[in-house]
């Protein structure tokens, strides 16, 4: 079996689910689309081998590309919120490799139009470097460059760059997560699901109130909710700041994407929030931020897309598949 046999496995990794997909030939977007458990398998090899007689028949991929949450390091990973870790080699599959679940979003950018994304301000994203982002169980960061044969990924770990605050509440948000035991608040700690927790129970201490534990999803849907409506609010323009700096940082004119699994539950929260007016509050680079236009991703597993796309660029490269 040559190293590009079809079909191929691609698979979007994250800290609680596994979502797996076929590619059946070269140009076909994922099917046989499932999302499994990560709690349910002590491992990623075992969650593969699940999908592939569940969810694909049983058939034997040619090729794998994985994207994953967390640290890659040729063929090893390690999850950054999941104890699973090992080789990619452990699949058994001919051809296998891995990308930072981030970078796999970023390939699947030029291939997202219509539909696939909401404009959360600003022009619609142009030609020039792109920066994807995205609160999940953790907080994802990735690039995307223009290069000679197409785009070239670019994975990075900014989810864990010191918090970015600008404005009072904020600054006592970070004094009570580090009265709580957080001696170093990095953004993942508030821009992600679990942060969206971490927030909530921070605000309540700030304004001296009680608070039930709530799960991120309750937060977001308790709307009336005084509490949980600025935990919103807040959570928006603390990303919106975040955001504008990695789009500066990346240089990313050709737009500021946004992934991630939680940004899609609060779509129209998210277009009226502060989110674009902190994007852009950079007294130096005012100009230069609201000409970068920011989009959320609302497709259907992206990474799976991106993941696809990789393997396509690199089948031809090779002259294969």
């Amino acid at each position: 079996m040559s190293a590009f046999d079809l079909p191929w496995l691609v698979a979007d990794i994250g800290g609680t689910n596994a979502r797996f997909g076929l590619v059946t030939s070269p140009e076909a977007r994922p099917s046989n689309v499932a999302v499994l458990a990560g709690a349910d398998y002590a491992t990623l090899p075992e969650a593969v081998a699940a999908y592939l007689v569940e969810h694909a028949g049983g058939v034997r991929p040619g090729a794998a590309c994985l994207a994953l949450a967390g640290p890659v390091e040729g063929d090893r990973y390690r999850l950054t919120n999941s104890s699973w870790a090992g080789s990619v080699r452990d699949l058994g599959v001919p051809y296998a490799v891995l990308l930072n679940d981030f970078e796999a979003l970023a390939v699947s950018l030029p291939h997202l139009d219509g539909d696939d994304l909401v404009s959360l301000g600003g022009p619609p994203p142009g030609a020039g470097a792109k920066a994807v982002l995205g609160p999940g169980t953790g907080l994802g960061v990735g690039g995307l460059v223009p290069s000679r044969d197409g785009w070239t990924p670019v994975p990075g770990e900014g989810g864990h760059v010191t918090v970015p605050v600008a404005e009072p509440r904020e600054f006592e948000v970070v004094r009570a997560l580090r009265a709580q035991g957080l001696e170093h608040v990095v953004a993942e700690h508030v821009l992600s699901g679990p942060g969206l927790v971490r927030l909530h129970r921070a605000l309540a201490e700030v304004h001296g109130v009680g608070a039930p534990d709530l799960t991120a999803s309750e937060i977001v849907a308790r709307e009336d909710d005084p509490l949980c409506a600025e935990t919103v609010e807040v959570f928006c323009a603390m990303l919106g700041g975040f955001a504008g700096n990695v789009a500066l940082t990346l240089g990313a004119r050709g737009g500021v994407y946004l992934g991630g699994g939680v940004l899609p539950r609060m779509v129209e929260r998210v277009r009226t929030s502060a989110f674009r007016t902190r994007f852009t509050d950079n007294p130096d680079m005012a100009d230069y931020l609201a000409a970068i236009g920011t989009v959320l991703i609302v497709a259907p597993q992206p990474a799976l897309t991106g993941a696809a796309a990789w393997l396509r660029q690199r089948a031809r490269t090779e002259g294969a598949g």
